[in-house]
């Protein structure tokens, strides 16, 4: 592992734990001392995501994550819920089994799960991976969420 603070090649491992479906190690340089934190994870065969417009693109969990987090901007999520989130849709991607999925279900998946974890990060990742065409739309939206939160 190189040191992203002096560059050196040379580290310790300081501590391991399992984290989802990663393997979470704090290591130390033995150049610098400094700690730094690498994630391992296994190499799953390469999922392409077909955009509306029929680009194809490779999976990409990190820019899932930075989607999911914009939404969640300045809300009280905790990262690792998002991380979690993040986690479960990929899984759920590669238990399809398909080598091409439409970036419609991954959208569809991210908004069911923001749903149950926050109503105004729902909106938000609804609101931009929906693209609502006028405010009526929008606000029927809300309403439903309400009224659901207002049943039994």
């Amino acid at each position: 592992m190189i040191c992203p603070y002096c560059g050196n090649e040379a580290s310790r491992v300081v501590d391991t734990r399992e984290v989802g479906d990663a393997i979470r190690r704090r290591r130390e340089c033995l150049k610098c001392s400094e700690r730094f934190t690498t994630y391992e994870r296994i190499a799953k065969s390469n999922l392409m995501v077909v955009k509306r417009d029929g680009r194809r693109e490779p999976f990409d969990r990190q820019k899932l994550f930075q989607g999911i987090h914009m939404a969640c901007t300045k809300l009280p999520i905790p990262t690792q819920v998002i991380e979690e989130l993040v986690t479960e849709v990929e899984a759920n991607l590669y238990r399809l089994g398909r080598p091409e999925v439409p970036s419609r279900i991954i959208g569809e998946m991210v908004i069911e799960r923001l749903r149950l974890v926050d109503q105004l990060a729902y909106v938000r990742f609804a609101s931009v991976y929906r693209s609502f065409p006028d405010l009526e739309t929008l606000k029927s939206v809300v309403d439903d969420l309400v009224e659901r939160k207002d049943a039994p």
